[in-house]
This record gives C-alpha cells, structure tokens and sequence, in this order.
C-alpha cells in the first residue's frame, strides 16, 4: 500500500471545506478510509490545523473533528532529529516545509501531497498535488 504524507494545506482544504480544492482533498481522504492508501501528517500539522479549525469553530468541535481526521490518518512525530535536520538545511527556504519533508523522509514515505508543489521542489521525494495523484492511479 503506497504510503502518502499530506501536507497541511490538504488537511484545512478538507476540514474547512476550502473551495475550490474541497473535492480533491475528500477523494483523497475517502481512498485512505477506504484502506486503498496510507495517509500520514505530521503532528505538527494537527497543531497547525487546530489553530486554523479554532477561527470557524469552538475548540471542543475542533477538538472533535481532529479525532475523526485521526481514525483515517497516521499522525508520524516532529522530534530533535527532524528539527536539526530542517535547521540545517539550506534547500528549504521555509522551514515548516523543511519540517514536513523531514518527517516525510524519516518515517519512509513514498510521496508528498500538497498544492505548494514549488516549496517542495528540493524534496527527494515525489511531490504531487491531490489531483496530480488522484490522476495518476
């Protein structure tokens, strides 16, 4: 089973419904729920995405749709390794997409998904947006 690292901007595009990549994001999602692939996020995004969620809801709503997002998700760990290799790294000018990519990289992820594909542009790995990998199959 091929396994998929989402990038935050999917996650929010599916929980906040953000048009005009809702659908994407959801066909994506409904493939992992589906058992047709591995979905993984850092846990950085979970915190990134209970920030974005806590502007349209209450915090115990959010709190409670994190942990649908989690029963379809492997949320893989942000720890010092990762950190240290983001901070010395010198390809990624963002250093939340370093964070990502290192994540992705050490919990052996075949792929990134997001819609920046120009941030990841130095990954080692495939960086595809949803469409892009929802073509492809």
């Amino acid at each position: 089973m091929k396994k998929v690292f989402v990038d935050t901007n999917i996650v929010i595009d599916l929980l906040s419904k953000r048009e005009p990549f809702f659908e994407e994001a959801a066909m994506l999602f409904s493939m992992a729920d589906k058992k047709r692939i591995e979905l993984s996020v850092s846990s950085l995004t979970i915190a990134n995405t209970s920030y974005a969620l806590q502007r349209q809801l209450d915090s115990n709503k959010a709190k409670s749709v994190l942990r649908k997002l989690r029963l379809i998700v492997k949320v893989l760990p942000l720890d010092d390794k990762i950190i240290g290799l983001a901070l010395n790294d010198e390809t990624f000018l963002d250093f939340e997409d370093g964070l990502q990519n290192f994540i992705a990289i050490e919990n052996d992820q075949d792929l990134i998904i997001t819609r920046n594909l120009k941030d990841f542009k130095q990954s080692k790995l495939p960086v595809m947006t949803a469409r892009q990998f929802i073509d492809s199959l």
